[in-house]
């Protein structure tokens, strides 16, 4: 689980998850570029996109939709946008919306085994979903000034 709290209303943290162009402007670790291709942002429905490493590696993605509640939660399958992809896992976000302005939001992952999980987090990728958030952080902030 990874949790952070972002200087921004729920409702424009929201939208930079679900708008392709602010999505395509912060989604992905330091060093790397993401392309939309496809967003729709309805349960049953998918996005897909492609992240580039600074080394010039494509790496496609693919979210499914399972529950759609605006400003309130997503939750979706996220893997390679291939289908029946092995690695696929579950991803819930969620967005709390405090009495401050900010807004809580938290990435809840769950993998198809204690193995898989495993070696995602031994890749790094506590470290690179922070950073993530980080840049989401800093793309809000700029929407709502």
């Amino acid at each position: 689980m990874l949790t952070r709290v972002i200087d921004a209303p729920a409702p424009v943290v929201y939208e930079a998850w679900t708008s392709p162009q602010q999505f395509a402007a912060w989604f992905g670790p330091d060093g790397f570029d993401t392309t939309v291709r496809h967003m729709d942002v309805r349960v049953g429905h998918c996005t897909q996109f492609d992240m580039k490493g600074s080394d010039g590696t494509i790496y496609t993605n693919r979210f499914m939709y399972w529950d759609v509640m605006p400003s309130e939660r997503l939750v979706m399958d996220h893997g390679s946008d291939q289908d029946n992809c092995p690695d696929r896992f579950r991803l819930t976000i969620t967005f709390d919306q405090q009495g401050n302005g900010k807004t809580v939001v938290t990435l809840r992952q769950i993998h198809q085994t204690s193995e898989r999980r495993q070696q995602v987090v031994s890749f790094g990728a506590v470290e690179l979903g922070m950073q993530t958030l980080r840049k989401l952080d800093e793309h809000c902030q700029q929407m709502s000034n």
